[in-house]
């Protein structure tokens, strides 16, 4: 199979995983609190390459969102949309381009995506009567409500990335120099 191919087809997985894995944690009350829908997200940097990754992101809160409600469609979801495709992109460019290792790709794509969350916030909360709320108030919230996922991410990630990359990148035919 054609390595863009099997590049997609785990994009498609990832997405499918991001929607299925929140299910499972909502149900114990801790959606929210661990961030899984990021976690798909953020391994598709790692091994779809950027413009995919950053597709995979988009699309991933779009579409659970239209399919189970969470995150809400309006406005979260698009919020989301643009967050997790900054992640995407963000991680596989630190990672594949910039050749920095997965803990910084991940701190370095975690930190952009909140910025574009925050600043997405921002910029819509007029629109939706909230018209005193200072520019650092969705960027300080974005930072400090996920903390426990950041935590979970930053152990999960680069052990899953450690453990698969070998049998990944095979599968895949991609051989880093």
């Amino acid at each position: 199979m054609n390595r863009d191919l099997r590049k997609t087809a785990l994009g498609g997985l990832l997405v499918a995983m991001g929607v299925l894995v929140p299910i499972m944690f909502h149900a114990v009350g801790l959606g929210k609190t661990f961030l899984p829908m990021h976690i798909p997200v953020l391994l598709s940097g790692f091994y779809c390459g950027p413009a995919r990754a950053m597709l995979v992101g988009f699309v991933t809160p779009l579409l659970s969102g239209v399919m189970t409600g969470m995150p809400p469609p309006f406005p979260t979801a698009w919020f989301m949309a643009f967050e997790l495709a900054t992640y995407g992109l963000i991680s596989s460019l630190l990672y594949e381009k910039a050749r920095l290792g997965v803990i910084p790709s991940l701190l370095g794509a975690m930190f952009g995506g909140r910025i574009v969350y925050g600043l997405s916030a921002f910029l819509v909360f007029p629109f939706l009567g909230y018209d005193r709320v200072p520019i650092w108030a969705p960027l300080v919230a974005a930072f400090t409500e996920s903390l426990p996922g950041v935590i979970l991410q930053l152990v999960l990630i680069p052990a899953a990335v450690a453990l698969s990359e070998r049998d990944v990148r095979r599968v895949l035919g991609l051989h880093r120099d």
